[in-house]
């Protein structure tokens, strides 16, 4: 079954995450249907594209599907996995992706919408990064979406919390291009869609793929990032990694030992 909805009108790309019941969580066919939804839209001549929940969503996506975490041993958030290999789509889609966010956003859903090229939102929309509430070390390349983002303060705030962060906070701090009433969420969100699909499609290309590359200038030395990747393999090994797992199934409080 169809996950998510396309649709193409003035030359704006529509995907709406359409899975109430598991409340638009980042399942592997979800991301996907997502990928091929992309490059669908853009051979169909969209020149700007909207990602989007139905409308009265409370949730915009719950984040990355639980019941698709892999047992420990296994990378959760490796290179191929769908939920980057759909990050990175967005990021090199050769036309703007404007994420419009209505309800929470959660965990990976959260380094969804952030690597959006921009975003619009309601005052129900909220953003709290879990992946500590499930034993989770993220990657590298989550965590420097977050801090070309909201810099490394609110980063570490929100890893180190998963507290959501309100609407009106993520209008200050730069989560939201626009904060609008929910009533005005969607014409405003197309009305601004528009404004992009009315310039030029290769200048936008070119400047956006300037953009991903000078916010990913950031140098690594190999040792580096061996050494990041032993600490994230501690980590989804570990005995926090299987209780913080399990109790979200068991739906109770996890208890972390640190070990």
């Amino acid at each position: 079954m169809p996950l998510i909805q396309v649709a193409l009108a003035n030359r704006i790309g529509t995907i709406t995450l359409d899975q109430p019941e598991k409340r638009n969580a980042l399942s592997n066919a979800l991301l996907e249907q997502l990928e091929a939804a992309l490059d669908q839209l853009v051979e169909m001549g969209a020149r700007v594209v909207v990602v989007r929940a139905p409308p009265g969503s409370k949730v915009w996506s719950a984040g990355f599907d639980v019941d698709e975490l892999p047992v420990p041993g296994r990378d959760p958030l490796s290179y191929y996995d769908p939920l980057g290999v759909a990050i990175r789509k967005i990021q090199t889609l050769p036309v703007p992706v404007v994420a419009m966010i209505e309800g929470s956003v959660w965990g990976g859903a959260c380094d969804l919408t952030f690597i959006c090229d921009l975003a619009v939102g309601c005052e129900s929309a909220t953003f709290a990064m879990t992946p500590a509430k499930l034993g989770v070390a993220y990657n590298i390349s989550g965590i420097l979406h977050f801090i070309n983002l909201v810099g490394p303060r609110l980063a570490r705030e929100m890893f180190f919390t998963a507290a959501p962060i309100d609407a009106r906070r993520a209008l200050e701090v730069g989560i939201l291009n626009h904060l609008v009433p929910v009533a005005e969420l969607e014409a405003h969100t197309y009305e601004l869609a528009g404004r992009i699909a009315a310039n030029s499609p290769l200048a936008i290309s070119v400047i956006k793929e300037q953009l991903r590359i000078l916010g990913n200038s950031y140098p690594l030395q190999p040792e580096t990032f061996e050494r990041v990747q032993g600490l994230r393999r501690a980590a989804y090994d570990s005995e926090d990694y299987k209780e913080g797992r399990a109790a979200f199934l068991e739906k109770r409080k996890p208890q972390f030992k640190g070990k």
